[in-house]
């Protein structure tokens, strides 16, 4: 398998939500991810993230050349205060896309497998990815209430429940990880001791790969994204 981008990494573009939110702002569904640290660089416009963790809510601005990443954990809301475009570049390409991420709903429809899966079921309209995202941003406004004032119970049964909701994907999420982030790792090591025995077999094989670029968006959690797919990548020396 050719993965989209080094060491097993998975990466988009993405073109911030501009439809306007319950508290006034613009911007896209905040969610957390299980297992998978995440990194903006901001390529045009401005906006803030927003992060609820066990540190507290933080507001960070973005802009262009902008570089910022977040660990498993950190609950973040993307807002849009101006045509904000990033590129979105995520740990264990694979596991993301196989559902390591969960929206910030309300407690009850956390609480409910079939609702929960329900709404934040792949949006086919826009009105459809507004809808998920203002229930994301119904949930995120309550942690963040409980958070600001001091309360932290509420965000710990929030990753009780993303767990539970979660916890028949992880022996998929294994095998994605092994077969994807362990094994790009694992074939450095192979790399290393080859050149430690004067072994250049990998470097005749060097060559570059191209994705190209996609016809269509996806109404993704944040904005429209373009998206890669792996197996695309195509050499020009084919």
């Amino acid at each position: 398998m050719v993965m989209p981008f080094p060491g097993a990494t998975g990466i988009s573009g993405l073109r911030v939500y501009d439809w306007p939110t319950s508290d006034g702002v613009c911007g896209g569904s905040p969610h957390v991810h299980l297992t998978c640290s995440e990194c903006y660089v901001v390529i045009n416009g401005s906006g803030r993230v927003q992060t609820l963790t066990r540190r507290g809510f933080a507001e960070v601005p973005l802009r262009p050349a902008t570089v910022a990443w977040f660990t498993p954990g950190t609950i973040h809301r993307l807002v849009n205060d101006a045509d904000l475009q990033i590129v979105v570049i995520m740990q264990n390409s694979g596991l993301p896309e196989a559902g390591d991420a969960v929206f910030t709903f309300p407690s009850t429809t956390l609480a409910d497998p079939d609702e929960y899966t329900k709404a934040a079921s792949l949006p086919r309209d826009e009105a459809a990815a507004q809808q998920r995202r203002d229930l994301a941003i119904e949930g995120f406004l309550e942690l963040r209430r409980h958070i600001e004032s001091g309360d932290y119970a509420p965000l710990d049964e929030f990753y009780q429940a993303a767990v539970r909701l979660k916890r028949d994907r992880l022996a998929d999420w294994e095998q994605r990880w092994r077969s994807g982030a362990l094994a790009a790792a694992q074939r450095t090591g192979e790399q290393l001791d080859r050149l430690r025995a004067n072994d250049i077999s990998h470097l005749l094989e060097a060559d570059i790969r191209v994705l190209p670029p996609q016809d269509t968006q996806k109404f993704g959690m944040c904005g429209r994204l373009d998206t890669h797919d792996p197996d695309s990548g195509v050499s020009p020396h084919d």
